[in-house]
């Protein structure tokens, strides 16, 4: 098979990019009327969240062994094809197995795919990685927004069947699947193969771990819980739902503009940090003024966690110089980071649960990303 052009590759990138989010994403607009039509409690229909998170954690360490058995582009190929049968078993979710079951075989495909997307980078991109790892992470949050802002209409074409508007999302992953089936594949070399595990005795594999666990943590928390926090503070629930879009959509610049800015200006760790402070701000006021200009602190705050999640998934490719050994950091990472990330959506559902209402674990919340900010400026003291 003749090699395929830059545009070819960079077009299968963000289209498997675009279906790691979706899946999550889709269900937080719907998680309230699912709890109530399936009797879940808060704790345990939180898991639909938190389950793929935990594997997109544990299973990350997977990634590089797969693609040196089986080559790297093959391995993405059949995680995107896993994520949308996940996906599509979605119609069978009124039986609450179903819709968990299809959660864990989602986040075992994302878990795979992440940390070898960020090797494709760096074996096809590895001269522009600035300005590739800013379509990367455009294209995943675009494909999160997606999943926010769409299902609520997409469910209400479908007939107001909410499993409906769930499995539509396996439709972007077959169609990123067709593309991918096209790609070469290409073996990894002995020599990097058997370059060893993951970073395990870094220092700053550890902070880079750490920061990413904690921005995942905030997102996938208010993923699942910021509608209902909104709609317990006197919004009502079509104001709730605006305000989590957007907060999805007013994330897409940064998520696009600050890896651009971090590789021009080599700044990427001050750039950390306003965003962490952005974050940890916005927060505060949802946590205590959540009804005082509102829309305000929806936007900062998808600019701040957009922005962070996105520098975070740079750093790997600055610290490592192969594919492989990006692939390492980059498993390292997710596989620490989601795997304490977890935790947080479940966390905010029993707080909730405990407490009577969501102030209680959202006070939590802004305390992490103040964490989160004192990470990135030990980031910017240590830099390599």
């Amino acid at each position: 098979m003749k090699p395929l052009s830059r545009a070819l590759l960079m077009l299968a990138l963000v289209l498997a990019a675009i279906n790691l989010r979706p899946g999550i994403t889709s269900l937080a607009p719907l998680i309230e009327r699912i709890a109530q039509e399936l009797a879940l409690s808060r704790s345990l229909i939180s898991l639909t969240t938190a389950l793929p998170v935990l594997c997109m954690g544990l299973l990350a360490p997977l990634a590089p062994r797969l693609a040196v058995r089986f080559g790297l582009e093959r391995v993405i190929t059949f995680c995107l094809g896993l994520i949308g049968v996940a996906l599509l078993a979605r119609l069978g979710s009124h039986a609450s197995v179903m819709l968990i079951g299809s959660a864990v075989a989602m986040g075992a495909g994302i878990a795979v795919a992440g940390p070898l997307l960020s090797g494709f980078i760096k074996r096809h991109f590895h001269d522009q990685v600035g300005r590739v790892v800013a379509w990367y992470s455009l294209s995943m949050t675009i494909g999160g927004a997606a999943g926010a802002v769409l299902t609520p209409p997409v469910t209400q074409l479908l007939g107001d069947q909410w499993h409906f508007g769930l499995a539509f999302w396996a439709v972007p992953a077959f169609l990123a699947l067709l593309l991918w089936l096209r790609m070469p594949n290409r073996a990894e070399s002995a020599s990097e193969a058997g370059q060893g595990g993951l970073p395990w005795g870094e220092s700053r594999a550890w902070l880079i771990t750490g920061f990413f666990a904690l921005q995942a943590g905030l997102f996938y928390a208010l993923t699942t819980w910021l509608v209902a926090r909104y709609h317990e503070a006197g919004l009502s629930l079509l104001h709730s739902n605006s305000l989590f879009s957007l907060f999805m959509l007013v994330g897409l610049p940064s998520a696009f503009v600050l890896p651009w800015l971090a590789q021009r200006f080599d700044n990427r760790y001050q750039l950390l940090l306003v965003c962490g402070l952005i974050s940890s701000v916005c927060l505060g006021m949802i946590c205590f003024q959540p009804t005082l200009l509102p829309e305000v602190w929806a936007s900062l705050l998808g600019l701040g966690l957009s922005g962070s999640f996105a520098l975070s998934l740079v750093l790997p490719l600055y610290e490592a110089h192969t594919p492989l050994s990006v692939s390492r950091w980059t498993a390292m990472m997710l596989f620490a980071g989601y795997g304490m990330a977890s935790f947080a959506p479940i966390l905010a559902g029993f707080g909730r649960d405990l407490a009577g209402s969501y102030q209680a674990p959202f006070m939590v919340i802004t305390g992490l990303a103040l964490v989160m900010c004192v990470l990135a400026w030990v980031l910017g003291l240590k830099r390599r």
